[in-house]
């Protein structure tokens, strides 16, 4: 066996990248070694590129389908034999690299850390992290083989992955920083945002010979000190904007919730009297407060603001602020003063 390989050795061969794994990006043709007969014939196929390297240098690239008779300088058996002093192996080495010209669809990458920065509209610290996918392709294959494959005999999808993986999402990390867009605006604009990263990825990817192609953000999520944040601003505000509604301050609606929450308070005896000082103190405050919103100047020809007045006594009800019967006294009085 081992003679008939070495017949085989000298033989002109035809070369071709037959069934390439779905992993394959390059992959170094060796089925009959790397002194490559002359005359040998190279076959590129559909789908596939190839990178011709004779003495060290790259020769040739063929980006496209085609059959090429390739020169070197090694004669089956005559520099075989010639080589005695050289335990019969030829200096004149070859190295066929293969490609794949088709993209690779559906890439996935995540921001590894979340992404801080200031809120523009409510002014305090968010982190975000982002993911999606991509696809991609070679478009220049010499500088992607220099840069990027080096000396590798196989390069795999998988392994090229971890190499851009550090690079992509520092540009994704640059990019949403720099928007700085707002916590109730960013999710919305997830598009927009991918649309901005084609500038910056096509700059930074082309140097190794590559391009980035339907980029997108399949979804961000900010951290949960982020959302508890947002969440107790958006309750604020809308307090805020019910107690404006209705004319009270929002002291007024925090002390009433203050003196709800101490008559509530009936641990021990100490509790019963703080909850009675409460209780007079609740009545005291809530009769101030509501005599102010009927006494106060009403609009001629509205009847007042009693539908707003009658909306907070309502409100004031249901939270448990008032009793039953001071609910009745107040609602008859606001009736009356219409």
């Amino acid at each position: 066996m081992t003679i008939l390989d070495s017949i085989r050795r000298q033989l002109r061969t035809v070369i071709e990248w037959r069934n390439p794994s779905p992993e394959a990006l390059f992959s170094q043709w060796s089925d009959n070694g790397d002194e490559i007969k002359n005359a040998s014939k190279l076959i590129v196929n559909p789908g596939q590129g190839c990178i011709f390297v004779y003495e060290g240098q790259i020769r040739s690239v063929h980006a496209e389908p085609c059959m090429v008779e390739l020169s070197t300088a090694n004669i089956p058996f005559r520099t075989t034999i010639s080589k005695f002093m050289q335990s019969f192996e030829s200096e004149h080495k070859a190295g066929i690299y293969f490609f794949r010209t088709t993209k690779v669809l559906n890439q996935k990458w995540g921001t590894l850390s979340p992404i801080k920065y200031e809120d523009p509209k409510y002014g305090i610290p968010v982190a975000v992290k982002a993911f999606g996918n991509f696809s991609y392709r070679i478009v220049d294959p010499r500088d992607f083989f220099v840069n990027v494959v080096g000396g590798h005999t196989d390069f795999t999808t998988s392994e090229f992955r971890t190499v851009m993986a550090e690079r992509l999402v520092q540009s994704i990390t640059d990019h949403i920083a720099e928007c700085r867009l707002s916590y109730t605006e960013i999710d919305a604009q997830r598009e927009e945002v991918a649309a901005g990263m084609a500038g910056r990825l096509s700059s930074d990817f082309g140097k190794l010979g590559f391009e980035i192609d339907d980029f997108r953000i399949e979804g961000i999520n900010f951290d949960e000190d982020t959302v508890r944040r947002i969440g107790r601003i958006a309750d604020l505000t809308a307090e805020a904007q019910a107690v404006k509604a209705v004319g009270m301050d929002f002291s007024s609606v925090q002390k009433l919730e203050a003196l709800r929450d101490a008559a509530k308070n009936e641990g021990g005896g100490a509790g019963a009297g703080i909850g009675l000082g409460a209780g007079i103190g609740l009545g005291q405050t809530l009769a101030q407060t509501m005599g102010q919103a009927v006494t106060a100047p009403q609009p001629v020809g509205t009847g007042g603001d009693a539908s707003a007045r009658l909306a907070l006594l309502k409100q004031m009800y249901a939270q448990e602020l008032i009793t039953a019967e001071e609910f009745t006294a107040k609602k008859k009085q606001i009736l009356d003063s219409v």
